[in-house]
């Protein structure tokens, strides 16, 4: 049986997802065929193998986040920074819902999974707001663009948040036994994201970038998410059959994922240049002393025409290493623009 419009049964059956034991029916759906568990100190462990890859994810974030935290100036880093923080929350919300940590029969275990689904849905929203931080409809940076970004995420966890422990707990006119919203918002939204936040940085590196090369960073994670889903919700019986239960559907899912997240990061890192001058950790700039007063120069010594007067149409001196005082800011495909050295834009 293939994949329906608002049902999870085929679904459920064939992939361990975190919703799964709170959907279909009051005992939830089984999977045909799932990760043997492990036991460590009298406590089963659930998937343990996707938990080691919810650790390497968490691991990896980190070193992406700090990644982006150093490129001082470039564009985009407060925007895209969050949705590396909110994927980091995921893996690390995962890692407790699939490995019976957190058990499905306790009263907090829907609460949880409520959470865990307004974050993906939140995720995929910020992701989408992403993609178009590049077109500058506003100033990347400024409250106007950071403020959007937060309160439509924020919207989005809410709304997705109710709809599921709505669905649930079954009150406000929804029901676990036909969970539309919640299908629309755990499946189709994640999908209408990524579509939109692929061809607008499609778009954008065609229209306004030199380099092309960018484009295959965004192939790459293109085809990691495409497989990711394949693999869950195709094969994921076939490799737990295979592989004689230690790793099913859901390991891959959560490799791929993780692969697709990392060429996002890949693709922003490659379209988007710093300031070294105003760069964190950059080495110190080397001033020379001038002023005779200062280098301890004598009365009578000698020195040379300041070829950087402004007396017969020179360049002023104020000129030299800057541009009237102010910093020039180069963005990659969208023109330069001179914003002052002092001005903290990040």
């Amino acid at each position: 049986m293939g994949v329906q419009f608002g049902s999870f049964n085929a679904i459920c059956e064939t992939a361990a997802l975190v919703i799964c034991p709170l959907v279909g029916t009051d005992q939830g759906i089984e999977p045909t065929c799932y990760s043997r568990n492990v036991d460590v100190g009298g406590t089963l462990i659930f998937q343990p193998s996707t938990c080691f890859v919810h650790i390497v994810a968490i691991i990896m974030t980190a070193i992406m986040i700090l990644h982006i935290r150093s490129k001082y100036t470039a564009v985009g880093r407060k925007e895209i920074v969050m949705f590396f923080w909110l994927y980091a929350v995921i893996e690390l919300l995962a890692m407790f819902l699939d490995s019976g940590v957190i058990p499905t029969a306790n009263v907090s275990y829907p609460w949880f999974a409520a959470v865990y689904t307004g974050l993906v849905a939140a995720a995929y929203c910020c992701l989408l707001i992403n993609g178009f931080v590049g077109f500058q409809f506003a100033e990347d940076g400024t409250p106007l663009s950071l403020w959007f970004l937060r309160i439509s995420c924020l919207v989005i966890w809410g709304v997705s948040f109710f709809i599921a422990i709505a669905t649930f707990k079954q009150f406000a006119g929804f029901k676990y036994s036909k969970p539309i919203a919640l299908w629309i918002v755990y499946i189709l939204w994640p999908l209408i994201c990524t579509v939109i936040y692929v061809v607008s940085q499609l778009i954008l590196v065609f229209r306004t970038l030199d380099d092309r090369w960018p484009i295959g960073d965004i192939v790459f994670g293109t085809a990691f998410f495409t497989i990711a889903q394949v693999l869950l919700f195709a094969f994921s019986v076939t490799i737990c059959d295979a592989i004689k239960h230690y790793i099913d559907g859901l390991f891959f899912f959560t490799l791929c994922i993780l692969l697709s997240v990392m060429m996002v990061y890949k693709y922003w890192d490659s379209i988007t240049r710093e300031d070294l001058e105003f760069s964190v950790g950059s080495k110190a700039a080397v001033w020379e002393v001038k002023d005779p007063l200062l280098s301890g120069a004598g009365p009578g010594t000698d020195f040379e025409e300041d070829t950087a007067s402004n007396y017969h149409g020179g360049a002023p001196a104020s000129l030299v290493g800057g541009v009237s005082g102010q910093q020039l800011y180069q963005k990659p495909g969208y023109g330069a623009r001179a914003y002052p050295p002092s001005s903290d834009r990040y």
